[in-house]
């Protein structure tokens, strides 16, 4: 008789015994980053050999569509329909990378081919995101083969090859595509744990919106012996406008930019589902600064439930090859990562009358946009409720919820046109490096996610899930 703990114990053999670990080595193997001309028929391949016929073999119907935007990578779409009134789940992933950066890896590691060292699998797409997608249909697989193909659910499947390039297209495909693409749920994975050894769920993600800010003051550089100290220095009023923005301890000042304008702190929702969560085990270069950032918010509180100012470049003059001269410009690229609970839409308009009101308007805001928009289902959602119960049950330890991950996903692309809850279980943690050399994969989270999944994907079919209301 299939039961629940068979399944998952199928799940953890076939991890436990290599054959994961030999999945994800024929995954990584294929060079497929978006972000070099040289490897766009690698999108193509890794959807085509490396995930279409297993999801076929699974008994999906799946299908590879041209991008509606030209230049940018296909999307995969599957269907596992078993009966149309049992619950129907949407798992969504991206087969793209980002570039390889082979002469950055340390000796011994090759992005484009995966290698064991202590707790760790190295190789490109290991945690972002080759690892997570693949680690989730591994256990959907687990679970038929215990049910004999049955599921006692639906399970329909967007693999997107563009996400690394800001999912471009995504939006216009989900809209076009929406009645076919109907879930209940989004159940996927993506971004790092609050903790290594803490299985987490987020319930949404925090946007970015970018700008540059820059000061233009003549056409070229002058002498800095001749005018130095007589003609203004375009780095020392950028320097100027950026202490305006944030003080020297990370504190926003432009409180516009913050829920509520700054003046309510995190919202008491956002609070409470977040008292006692961790925040740490990067094992990275950076530190958590406890005076950095807003004051008497939480590590919790800054990174889950608030926004954050980051300059990410700034120039003046050649750096590499400094030269006698005041500079004729200088610019600074910069970045606002915000929640929900702020509107993007003013953050331009703030910033102007900030700078104006500060007597800054030499400074001027550039190529001010949206580049991923902000989304979030309630961190109460019956949909993330029942996945944290099933995930507790199988792993047997606390589940930490979070109404955000820190970082960004096209989440809000699902929302707007297909109105699902959004149920992020992400595998990885935020040490691993993925946008960097040395990207890689924790073993022991990774053996936890395929257990987890397998049990959530088992209690699918078990009846009593959370229906579209």
């Amino acid at each position: 008789m299939a039961t629940r703990e068979a399944a998952v114990g199928r799940a953890r053999k076939f991890f436990d015994e290599g054959g994961f670990k030999a999945l994800l080595s024929s995954l990584v193997a294929i060079p497929s980053t978006s972000q070099e001309a040289a490897h766009r028929a690698d999108l193509d391949r890794y959807l085509q050999e490396g995930i279409q016929p297993w999801l076929e073999r699974l008994g999906f119907q799946s299908r590879i569509h041209a991008n509606p935007v030209d230049g940018f990578g296909p999307i995969l779409t599957a269907t596992r329909i078993e009966d149309p009134a049992l619950p129907t789940v949407l798992l969504y992933g991206h087969g793209d990378t980002v570039a390889g950066l082979e002469a950055q890896w340390s000796a011994g590691l090759n992005p484009w081919q995966l290698t064991e060292q202590g707790d760790r699998w190295y190789g490109r797409g290991t945690a972002d995101n080759k690892g997570q997608h693949a680690l989730n249909l591994a256990a959907l697989e687990a679970v038929l083969e215990e049910r004999g193909g049955r599921l006692g659910a639906n399970v329909k499947v967007v693999l997107e090859m563009a996400e690394e390039r800001g999912s471009i297209g995504l939006r216009d495909f989900i809209a076009a595509h929406a009645e076919e693409l109907a879930a209940d749920a989004l159940i996927a994975s993506d971004g790092p744990r609050v903790e290594p050894g803490l299985p987490t769920l987020a319930s949404g993600t925090r946007g970015t919106f970018h700008f540059d800010l820059a000061v233009r003051l003549r056409e070229g550089g002058v002498h800095s012996g001749h005018w130095g100290g007589l003609t203004a220095d375009p780095a020392i009023i950028l320097a100027h406008a950026l202490s305006t923005i944030m003080d020297r301890n990370g504190k926003i000042l432009v409180r516009k930019w913050l829920p509520s304008d700054g003046l309510g702190g995190v919202p008491d929702a956002i609070r409470s589902v977040l008292k006692d969560c961790p925040v740490g085990g990067g094992g990275t270069a950076a530190t958590i600064d406890a005076e950095w950032g807003e004051p008497n918010l939480t590590a919790a509180e800054k990174i889950y439930g608030w926004n954050s100012f980051i300059v990410l470049a700034m120039t003046s003059g050649v750096p590499a090859n400094p030269v006698n001269a005041v500079a004729p410009d200088a610019v600074a690229h910069c970045q606002i990562r915000y929640t929900v609970d702020s509107d993007p839409a003013t953050f331009e308009a703030s910033l102007r009358h900030h700078l104006d009101i500060h007597g800054l308007d030499v400074v001027r805001i550039e190529n001010a946009g949206l580049r991923m928009p902000a989304s979030r289902t309630a961190p109460d959602h019956p949909w993330v409720r029942w996945a944290q119960a099933s995930m507790e049950k199988t792993l047997g330890q606390r589940v930490q919820i979070i109404p955000n991950s820190s970082g960004g996903l096209p989440g809000d692309v699902f929302v707007d046109h297909l109105h699902v809850p959004l149920v992020w279980v992400p595998h990885s943690y935020n040490g691993c490096k993925q946008h960097g050399p040395d990207e890689h994969f924790l073993i022991a989270p990774a053996r936890e996610g395929i257990a987890a999944f397998a049990g959530m994907w088992w209690d699918l079919g078990e009846g009593g899930t959370p229906r579209r209301g």
